[in-house]
């Protein structure tokens, strides 16, 4: 039985301060049914990691270099987010392929590096508005599947889970249909199968992200092949993001 994840990426927001009100208002007012992370700004993980001791509430983090040290100005390093106290990390997010050029070459770097150091990740796939309306959208979300996870072992998938976004309904407001949206699930479920086994198939952890409201999460997680939610904006408040966590309560 796969078991939901919930995990709030807040981006590019929330000064120190900011972050552990939130976090407080999470740990004080949420609870954990299912599996909860947070992923704060780097400026944030110290002090978050300190406030999530000890509790339900894991602490990610939205990226990491490709290399464990080095002349690599602005980076931080997987060494550095273990440090911290970061249990997982989120690799391959839109934003990062589509903003700053990451391939999949580089996230697949990133991939092995961040199991190497014993990070958890979560895996970002998803096709541009372009890329679904010219009939795409299922080999792009594959082909970025298979190079991801290039050389990845079916142990190590056990570490990895995948989450589809589509990249037109991030931060939109536009959602994929619940439909829409276990239909590439299902894409993505059968090409693990292919590429590994059945049973990894069966066991891997599948988000959605794009645009999840405490309007649209539970009818999102009624689908057989949806099993948590990668949230954008929603994540910023407790007011949005417990009723998102607690979609199932």
């Amino acid at each position: 039985m796969r078991r939901s994840y919930m995990a709030g990426n807040w981006k590019m927001n929330n000064t120190r301060s900011e972050a552990l009100a939130l976090v407080k208002e999470l740990l004080d007012n949420g609870s954990f049914k299912n599996k909860v992370l947070i992923a704060p700004s780097y400026t944030a993980l110290d002090a978050v990691s300190k406030a999530v001791e000890g509790t339900e509430l894991i602490l990610g983090a939205q990226n990491m270099s490709t290399d464990e040290s080095g002349a690599h100005t602005g980076e931080i390093s997987p060494v550095m987010l273990k440090d911290l106290g970061v249990e997982v990390v989120i690799l391959g997010h839109s934003e990062r392929r589509a903003i700053y050029g990451e391939t999949d070459k580089i996230i697949n770097i990133k991939v092995h590096l961040a199991l190497k150091h014993k990070l958890d990740v979560i895996f970002c796939v998803g096709e541009t508005l372009d890329e679904r309306e010219g009939g795409l959208a299922e080999k792009i979300v594959t082909d970025q599947v298979v190079e991801g996870l290039k050389g990845i072992s079916e142990d190590q998938l056990s570490a990895i889970t995948i989450a589809y976004e589509p990249v037109w309904a991030i931060g939109t407001g536009k959602t994929a249909t619940p439909e829409d949206a276990d239909d590439i699930h299902k894409v993505i479920r059968t090409k693990i199968e292919n590429i590994f086994s059945k049973n990894a198939a069966d066991n891997v952890i599948i988000q959605y992200g794009g645009s999840v409201k405490p309007a649209n999460v539970k009818e999102l997680m009624a689908k057989p092949n949806i099993d948590g939610a990668l949230v954008g904006g929603a994540a910023l408040k407790a007011e949005t993001f417990i009723p998102i966590m607690e979609y199932n309560k």
